[in-house]
């Protein structure tokens, strides 16, 4: 259970990075002259290379376990994008840094969901999965106000260092106390081979669109778009950003850690996973019609996306259903390939609309058509996830 503990720090560091650059957003551009397509291209980054990574994890799970794939990753990758943040110069530094971080990160919540896995049976993964992911979305809360605070007493130089040698120590806890369990031996597909077996799988395929969208939506909002929106359309400080932030936050982990007990009482991970996603459209379409609404409209419809954007976990605990028992972590990386590969997709694409419709004379069109972006294609995935089978939650894992 030790070794437990030590990925739910870990899995602290994980949430905390793919969402502090929202709070740092106007000293890294009055210091380094970030724009806002430098801040997407950074946070996209975070995520293309944490989902390129699952794939790698997903063999390294299946063949060598949790204990070394995540020491051996996170120990090296986790320190030396660390260290280049804390002494970035210009841009291009910490884009590059973002992205060694991202990969240092990605092994950290599958090495704890392949344990949930392999040791619990698939009606209890939910609930189980929803409470790792909820304690550890307090990373997130870390990346509001105390990081806004942090940076304004200490500097923001010195704050990354240190964190830069807290997640090195940790990554030694992860290798002294998580203990591997049992591996399978592999019968049919070895290496990336998984991977196509998995996607042969028609009944993952309606998942799939709902997955590449429902985390990116809320995570796209709150770790980059939600300050330099609260900045240009609220004329938000620093502080405040920070403050609001830290509201979307703690909204996520009371969400998360509802997931489980929602799943009980809907029935299912699906239908738990299509409520959730219907409670972030309506805001971000309010948003999109509206982006000058009143501050405390604007601040009910940004803590609403962060309340209901935890649909990943029921989705995660879905797709587990139809994993064939040698390839458990190929199937948890895949779908978390998908999810985080389209956060970092679409913080590339939101970047761009964003700059793209850009206008002077009209301040708000750029943020109507980033979250009208955003309800349409979390919206239409949210369709074809009306279309999956549901499966059965007492039912055994599939066999090959």
């Amino acid at each position: 259970m030790n070794g437990i503990y030590a990925l739910g720090v870990a899995y602290i560091f994980s949430q905390f990075y793919r969402t502090f650059l929202a709070v740092l957003t106007p000293v890294l551009s009055a210091e380094l002259a970030m724009t806002k397509g430098d801040f997407a291209l950074a946070s996209g980054l975070w995520f293309f290379s944490f989902a390129a990574m699952q794939f790698v994890i997903g063999v390294g799970l299946d063949r060598f376990g949790p204990k070394r794939t995540t020491f051996w990753i996170l120990a090296p990758f986790g320190t030396i994008g660390g260290l280049m943040f804390a002494i970035a110069q210009a841009p291009w530094m910490i884009i590059a840094a973002m992205a060694f971080i991202g990969i240092g990160l990605s092994p950290v919540l599958m090495a704890a969901v392949f344990l949930f896995a392999k040791r619990y049976e698939p009606a209890r993964f939910a609930s189980l999965t929803s409470i790792f992911i909820g304690v550890g979305v307090g990373g997130a809360v870390l990346g509001a106000s105390p990081l806004a605070y942090s940076a304004e007493f200490f500097g923001w130089r010195p704050v990354m260092a240190a964190l830069t040698a807290a997640t090195f120590f940790v990554a030694v806890w992860v290798y002294v106390s998580v203990e591997d369990p049992a591996l399978e031996t592999e019968t049919k597909s070895s290496g990336f081979g998984g991977y196509y077996e998995l996607l042969k799988l028609r009944v993952l395929w309606p998942l799939l669109p709902a997955v590449f969208f429902s985390y990116a939506v809320m995570i796209g909002i709150r770790g980059l778009w939600a300050g330099p929106y609260l900045s240009a359309m609220q004329g938000a400080d620093v502080k405040l950003i920070g403050l609001v932030t830290l509201v979307m936050s703690l909204a996520m982990v009371v969400a998360t850690l509802s997931v489980g007990k929602m799943v009980s009482v809907l029935g299912s991970e699906k239908r738990a996973g299509l409520v959730l996603n219907c409670g972030v459209v309506i805001p971000c379409a309010a948003l999109a019609l509206n982006p000058a609404m009143p501050f405390w409209q604007a601040i009910v419809c940004l803590v609403a996306i962060t309340l209901f954007g935890s649909a990943f976990v029921a989705q995660a605990a879905h797709g587990r259903k139809f994993y064939p028992g040698h390839l458990v972590g190929r199937g948890v990386t895949l779908l978390n390939a998908v999810s985080i590969g389209g956060a970092g997709l679409l913080q590339f694409g939101t970047g761009a609309l964003v700059t793209a419709t850009a206008n002077p004379g009209a301040p708000g069109l750029q943020w109507s058509w980033l979250f009208a972006f955003y309800a349409i294609g979390l919206g239409l995935a949210n369709g074809l996830y009306a279309m999956s089978k549901d499966g059965n939650p007492k039912a055994p894992l599939p066999k090959q």
